[in-house]
């Protein structure tokens, strides 16, 4: 399938001189920075030169005021605390986050992440009769808890109060807990939306140091390794907030991390500087494989080992697990792309929706990530446990596959997500009749554009204007991620020379323009897909990103290709 070139709206001409004389930078990098909305020098000034003040006031949110008073109460009593989590990477770092720092002051405190298998996704029965059992008369809920109105109308018949953080899309009518804090709550005023369930789990902390007099920089900012983390691993925007807590977050993670993310670092082999990309595919990964293949409880404790002896059995623990979650993707990768293959049906959909009931549960969610990659389209996949259907959604850009599913609310037990990631529970005896609303529903709204794969770039480079002076402007771009993409540049006609396949897949080469000189480019897997268009003298275009190759202490710049196309 050939991915369709998209791009991005050049802001005007006036906006990105102004720019230029006010920052003193090439007119690229004035478009690059006017296309994130950053158009003038106070805006570029805090872009580049992000600080922890530039946070905003925990108290704008909706219900802080109340969530802070009820701590202050739970911790002046020693009531018995709960602090409950997701068994992913942002619910994990979220009560690793929570417990970290109420130890500081509490001892009367626990924690509980429910199992995947047992439980299911968010607040359980079965969890709050344990908190019941064991005397908890407050449960911090993070990550999750937004749509557990009956759950948590429960628990109050028990004498167990709740504080929900959660970054979730919430239903028209909230649970009854003491405090929700959720920027997406519709009266709430707080400016920034997109926070990862650690960050609102952070926030809250930040009211409670500032209501109390303790010192963020102490007591709290040390947690930003955690945040990062969950920033990373759920692919919340990384703009604002997010992107100033990422920033200091990979400070705290490169140069003084907790033992467990050190452990888990060194497990996972990297030795340099880690960057979003590393925690996205190689930290947050096997922070998930320990709630995906066992429980989510030993994630938990590896985050807050005190000793590098104690957070190192941990590592070797999850990592173990991380290879057997490896094992089961692509046992059910392959089977689940066979079953789209062999049936016509399904080959011809807008949507792919598919249940086997024996999938492991712990990684329907990434096949479906799978699926999408190779089908482009919404997709579900669906597995079976304890008589409950359970099934994960990915989708594409444009497309709000949360939306989707809650048109097919009446058919389903339990949804929740955003508009590119879901979860959802249902009958057995539901499972075709919601692959058919599904699919008539995703027919009716999908475009044809949103079937095709695309690549965003930034803009058109001519081959003459990269150089040092312009790559570092991008450096101090990052962290990368949602809504700030490392840029993608087009260049064309471009002409290639010296070219050669490594190891059987990978295309490298020299390519030039008329009038400049070669510089190094390199496409991953692209040798058996666009050789002939590079190998014939002819000129081509393509689009790329810029990056630094360090050979034996020799830096240069370097083309990192992301398509090629005939010119």
């Amino acid at each position: 399938m050939e991915n369709r070139w998209i791009i991005k709206s050049t802001p005007s001409e006036e906006t990105i001189q102004s720019l230029t004389t006010a920052i003193n930078v090439s007119r690229a990098s004035a478009q690059l920075l006017t296309q994130r909305g950053i158009s003038e020098f106070e805006k570029a000034k805090l872009f580049f030169r992000p600080s922890l003040s530039h946070l905003h006031d925990p108290f704008i949110m909706q219900d802080m005021d109340k969530a802070v008073k009820r701590l202050e109460q739970a911790i002046g009593n020693n009531e018995s605390i709960m602090v409950y989590g997701d068994y992913d990477v942002d619910g994990t770092t979220s009560v690793a986050i929570v417990y970290g720092f109420l130890q500081q002051f509490h001892s009367n405190l626990s924690f509980y992440i429910p199992d995947r298998y047992n439980e299911g996704y968010g607040v359980s029965r079965q969890g709050i009769d344990y908190a019941h059992k064991t005397g908890v008369s407050l449960i911090i809920c993070l990550d999750c808890g937004i749509k557990s109105g009956e759950l948590v109308s429960y628990a109050q018949t028990l004498g167990i109060d709740f504080i929900i953080c959660d970054h979730h899309r919430p239903d028209d009518t909230l649970p009854t807990a003491v405090a929700i804090l959720n920027p997406k709550r519709l009266d709430c005023p707080y400016p920034y939306k997109e926070l990862s369930g650690c960050g609102i789990g952070f926030k809250f902390l930040q009211a409670f140091c500032q209501r109390n007099d303790l010192s963020l920089e102490e007591r709290l900012y040390p947690f930003l390794d955690l945040v990062v983390v969950s920033i990373a691993a759920d692919l919340v925007s990384i703009t604002g907030e997010n992107r100033v807590m990422a920033h200091f977050g990979l400070k705290q993670l490169n140069y003084n991390p907790r033992p467990g993310l050190k452990a888990l670092t060194r497990i996972a082999g990297f030795e340099k500087e880690l960057d979003i990309t590393n925690i996205v595919f190689g930290i947050g990964p096997r922070i998930n494989a320990a709630g995906r293949i066992a429980h989510a409880h030993a994630a938990v404790n590896l985050l807050l080992a005190h000793s590098e002896a104690e957070a190192e059995q941990y590592a070797k623990e999850i990592n173990v697990n991380n290879r057997d979650r490896q094992g089961y993707d692509i046992h059910t990768t392959k089977e689940a792309l066979a079953m789209i293959e062999e049936d016509e049906t399904l080959r011809l959909s807008k949507s792919t929706v598919l249940f086997k009931s024996d999938w492991h549960k712990g990684v329907i969610g990434i096949v479906a990530s799978r699926c999408v990659e190779k089908y482009y389209r919404p997709t579900i996949i669906l597995t079976e446990s304890h008589e409950i259907v359970s099934g994960s959604a990915r989708s594409v850009p444009g497309f709000d596959v949360y939306e989707a599913i809650a048109e097919c609310a009446d058919l389903l037990e339990q949804f929740g997500g955003h508009t590119y990631a879901a979860g959802l529970t249902l009958k057995r005896e539901n499972v075709e009749a919601f692959r058919e609303r599904f699919e008539t529903i995703v027919a009716q709204r999908i475009t044809a554009e949103q079937l095709i794969p695309q690549i965003e770039i930034d803009l058109k480079l001519h081959l003459r204007d990269i150089n040092f002076k312009f790559y570092n402007i991008i450096k101090q771009m990052e962290p990368f991620g949602p809504e700030n993409m490392r840029p993608v540049f087009m260049s064309e006609p471009v002409y290639a020379d010296n070219v050669r396949i490594l190891k059987d897949v990978h295309l490298k080469m020299s390519v030039f323009q008329e009038g400049t000189s070669y510089i190094d480019a390199i496409g991953f897997g692209m040798s058996q897909l666009h050789l002939d268009k590079v190998t014939e003298g002819k000129p081509f275009r393509i689009c790329y990103q810029i990056v630094e190759n360090n050979y034996r202490g020799n830096q240069t710049l370097q083309l990192l290709i992301k398509d090629i196309k005939a010119f």
